[in-house]
């Protein structure tokens, strides 16, 4: 019998099962597939090779401007998607997880299918190896298990592909109708586009990325609209999808109105539901509430010897979010404590081009619970982005008046998401905007439109020796190097 079986061998899983490792449980791991997760499977890691892609074949669209000469090229899907699947393959050589388990004392029970209770302290899985009857026992249990893309129920739902069919795509194809404008979809209707596909974006919200700040949405709406992808938000659902010469239909509400929509292949991304199903949760006493396991803040189910941690919960659907939750479920499950978790400072963002990034509150979220100094700095405004030819873009900072704390970031352009990490970091050290308004960051880089932003705040409140003065001579086209002494 272990002390603790941690189900699931994706990034939460792998993680919770190691940190119960190192506060001295004996542990198993079960994972029914390969372990990773979905994120360097099929998820994250294959989708950045995609954007990858489309940044280089964007930028060879400026050749001749930096005096560069020859042909274009041209993209080859084949060896693109084989591409994707070589680096699969080398981060699970670069990770090495069942060996890294293993030479820490983790049991590990890979590729068994899937798992099941048969009570509160006994899983029942496919490989005889975990016992002669393939039962595992446990005093406590770790659900990280994952989640899977949701489906929508129309007709001809079975026509349509999830991000995870993407990879089995034998060709490119020339129109492409995504269903949800949120990370996934944008992400996939950004390189399709690079690509060639002619790509229309459709979603219930009135806007593409609802959950972003309104002006992340508005500048990634209009460049999304300037690369001709076509956007139909606002629509009242899917009526049907049906095959059509050789091709297919999607039929879509709007107004009031059918709609048709003649493409190759229609993409759901619509969200992200977990793993239960198959876990027979029910003979182990835990409750699931609209796909997800229920937890309360120190990520314990209503079995009281059994976690979980990750996309299951539907708490956080990142692994950034997964690994955290993992450790602290670890620890209590482990030594019985009640620690509680919630997430707070959480920076994410998309491959999109151009790329976005945010960590904090929205602007709207910040206004209704402070009172806010907010202030832009444009792309247009630091060198680098003039030097690289990509001026599009923003930093925008959220500050409350009072205690001159950060509450949010919002930036769209090149790096966003890399310097997004920035604010992140201010945000945990509970950093003043005069602390990052001081801050000497090299030139020329994008991060210098984060210092700017900083700066602007710091004159508007009026703090830390600067006042209006600098007002009167009205508002100047910024520099990233410009500094008063006080500041």
């Amino acid at each position: 019998m272990h002390d603790l079986v941690v189900i699931g061998g994706g990034p939460a899983g792998v993680t919770a099962a190691l940190r119960a490792r190192e506060l001295g449980a004996n542990v198993a791991l079960v994972e029914r597939g390969l372990l990773g997760g979905t994120c360097t499977n099929d998820g994250c890691a294959p989708t950045r090779v995609l954007a990858k892609t489309a940044r280089l074949l964007r930028d060879t669209a400026k050749f001749d401007e930096y005096g560069l000469e020859g042909e274009r090229p041209h993209l080859n899907w084949e060896r693109l998607i084989a591409r994707t699947h070589y680096v699969v393959n080398a981060l699970h050589e670069k990770k090495q997880l069942i060996g890294h388990l293993q030479a820490l004392g983790v049991e590990t029970f890979v590729g068994v299918g899937d798992a099941k209770f048969l009570d509160a302290h006994t899983l029942q899985i496919g490989l005889s190896n975990a016992a002669a009857d393939g039962k595992l026992s446990a005093g406590k249990f770790i659900l990280c298990a994952g989640g899977h893309a949701r489906r929508l129920n129309f007709e001809g739902a079975e026509l349509a592909l999830t991000h995870s069919d993407v990879w089995a795509l034998q060709e490119l194809p020339g129109r492409a109708a995504i269903v949800g404008g949120a990370a996934t979809g944008c992400q996939l209707a950004s390189v399709l586009n690079e690509f060639g596909s002619e790509v229309t974006v459709l979603d219930l919200a009135s806007r593409i990325l609802p959950g972003e700040d309104a002006e992340t949405s508005r500048v990634m709406g209009d460049e999304f609209g300037k690369r001709n992808i076509r956007l139909e938000t606002g629509i009242g659902g899917i009526v049907r999808l049906e095959a059509a010469n050789g091709s297919k239909r999607l039929v879509y509400a709007k107004q009031g109105q059918e709609i048709a929509l003649d493409v190759d292949a229609v993409i759901v991304a619509v969200g992200w539901v977990g793993n239960v199903e198959t876990l027979g949760l029910d003979a182990a006493g835990v409750q699931t509430r609209r796909g997800y396991v229920v937890v309360n803040d120190a990520l314990q189910t209503t079995a009281p010897n059994i976690y979980a941690a990750g996309d299951i919960t539907g708490r956080m659907m990142l692994v950034q979010g997964a690994t955290h939750e993992a450790i602290f479920a670890a620890e209590n499950a482990v030594r019985g404590t009640q620690y509680e978790f919630r997430h707070t400072i959480v920076p994410h963002g998309g491959f999109t081009d151009p790329e976005y990034g945010s960590v904090g509150l929205t602007e709207e979220q910040a206004r209704a619970k402070y009172d806010c100094e907010v202030a832009t700095a444009e792309y247009c405004e630091i060198d680098r982005a003039v030097i690289d030819d990509v001026p599009t873009g923003f930093c925008k900072l959220i500050v409350e008046r009072d205690t001159y704390l950060l509450l949010g970031a919002h930036i769209v352009g090149e790096q966003a998401l890399e310097m997004a990490q920035i604010v992140a970091a201010a945000m945990a050290a509970n950093a003043r905007v005069g602390d990052l308004a001081r801050l000497e960051i090299a030139y020329p880089t994008y991060a210098a439109v984060v210092g700017l932003a900083a700066r602007r705040i710091v004159r508007a409140l009026g703090t830390e020796g600067t006042g209006a003065e600098w007002w009167k001579l009205g508002r100047l086209q910024g520099a990233e190097w410009e500094r008063s002494e006080q500041v």
